[in-house]
């Protein structure tokens, strides 16, 4: 990594890579790249100085970036092989990595907390990051998603040799990471193209917990079915939301608006803390990244205001609008668990009002694996606007549609609808608690949906 002065990313505009060319940018090392889409978070990084371009053609490429001995080039697995972009760079014997390769190579050289999992761990990563960075401990992070107290998903700091990252088990890639810490939120089966089985899916898990360095620590919830590969002086700690374990929470009250919890630890208690974000799922989240903040050095008094003070990560369970008749929030669930542990807190904060949700199923794979959890747990609204399923590096499946999971959900109010239709229906329906959940591109009509609330 020494050898290279300029960094060439293709994919730029995803969350994991624009933190990775943010981080450069602000070493000072020159830093551009291509996306297909422009959207905020490229009009973000071009604000910062950071050259993107959107057409995929070679002599869009800015022309100091093409020598090959001191330019990397960064790669995200959403890349097609077919890119004239990645071929040039093949042909003309320039150094590829994912983007994971060079995380791995950033762990190496520091202490890196690694938080892993089906689902909790960017809300994990986060809270974590924003414990530790907020303390005299301080940390550096890269974050998959972005942080509402800091408007970035990377944080830098001088004084910290600890760098938190959000460990992707897409494609493997976590196991080229090399963690100091580790934390395992879940491991539910998912991207079943990559994986095939359940069985190679939490097998990945156990390899991933093989490479936390010798002096370091598993944080793992409690009941997670994998079988933990540890080296030897890597300490194995649990924990939960309320269900025991090394570190978990405990009086848990819920009561106007707010949500407080004991914090426990090996050794002491933390009494009545105030969750930031009052999402019910957010108490196990907090406990994982208070018991990371807790071992690295973080003080009771710390913990408790940087709790409290974590404002939330955008779209992960974020409140849009709020009048005297409706609510609306958007979150970026698109697993079943995700699903489940959203309208679960929604409904523990709501428990009399009517919630409407509008649900875009994330690739055709996903869809057609899970299409009766999804419908499971969407049974669970009291009315449901399903939309198309968003392909993102996916070319269709014969048969896979969000019909296969409409016509099993279990409640009469549903419906199927475009993207171009959902705001003239929205506004024959009489809305009371409104959500959007989704990992595509369902975000660009969160803005449109909160003005026609307003009027």
């Amino acid at each position: 990594m020494n050898k290279f002065t300029k960094y060439y990313f293709l994919g730029i505009g995803g969350i994991g890579m624009s933190a990775l060319a943010r981080y450069f940018h602000v070493k000072g090392f020159p830093v551009a790249g291509y996306d297909r889409t422009e959207t905020k978070l490229t009009t973000d990084l071009q604000t910062e100085g950071i050259n993107i371009s959107f057409v995929e053609s070679v002599d869009q490429i800015p022309s100091d970036f093409l020598n090959a001995k001191n330019t990397l080039i960064v790669i995200t697995p959403a890349i097609p092989a077919n890119n004239p972009q990645l071929i040039y760079f093949q042909q003309n014997n320039f150094i590829i990595q994912k983007r994971s390769q060079l995380l791995g190579n950033i762990t190496q050289q520091s202490k890196g907390i690694c938080v892993a999992g089906t689902h909790g761990k960017t809300t994990t990563s986060t809270i974590a990051a924003h414990l530790l960075y907020q303390s005299q401990v301080s940390c550096n992070a890269f974050l998959g998603g972005i942080a509402n107290n800091y408007n970035t998903n990377l944080l830098i700091s001088k004084e910290s040799n600890l760098v938190v990252i959000e460990a992707d088990e897409y494609d493997r890639s976590f196991h080229q990471l090399t963690p100091y810490q580790a934390v395992i939120t879940s491991a539910d089966p998912d991207h079943l193209d990559i994986y095939e089985t359940a069985e190679a899916f939490r097998e990945s898990f156990e390899h991933f917990t093989s490479l936390i360095k010798t002096g370091g620590a598993l944080i793992m919830r409690k009941g997670i079915d994998i079988v933990p590969r540890l080296q030897k002086k890597v300490k194995l700690y649990t924990y939960s939301m309320d269900e025991g374990g090394d570190f978990h929470a405990e009086n848990i009250k819920t009561a106007n608006g707010e949500i407080r919890f004991d914090f426990i630890t090996p050794t002491s208690r933390i009494e009545n803390v105030r969750l930031g974000v009052p999402a019910r799922i957010n108490v196990e989240n907090s406990v994982a990244a208070m018991a990371v903040a807790w071992l690295n050095g973080v003080t009771k008094e710390e913990l408790r205001t940087g709790i409290s003070s974590f404002s939330g990560i955008y779209r992960r369970f974020n409140l849009v609008f709020k009048s005297d008749k409706v609510v609306f929030m958007d979150d970026y669930a698109h697993h079943p668990s995700e699903l489940k542990a959203s309208i679960d807190s929604i409904r523990n904060l709501y428990p009399d009002r009517k919630i409407t949700g509008i649900f875009q199923p994330h690739l055709y794979s996903r869809t057609r694996d899970f299409a009766a959890a999804f419908a499971e747990e969407l049974s669970h609204l009291d009315e449901l606007i399903l939309l198309n399923i968003y392909p993102a590096r996916e070319l269709p499946i014969e048969g896979v549609t969000s019909d296969i999971i409409l016509k099993i959900v279990n409640i009469e109010n549903k419906t199927l609808c475009s993207n171009e239709n959902l705001l003239p229906l929205l506004k024959e329906r009489q809305l009371d608690v409104l959500v959007t959940f989704g990992a595509g591109d369902i975000d660009k009509m969160v803005p449109k949906i909160k003005e026609l609330l307003k009027r």
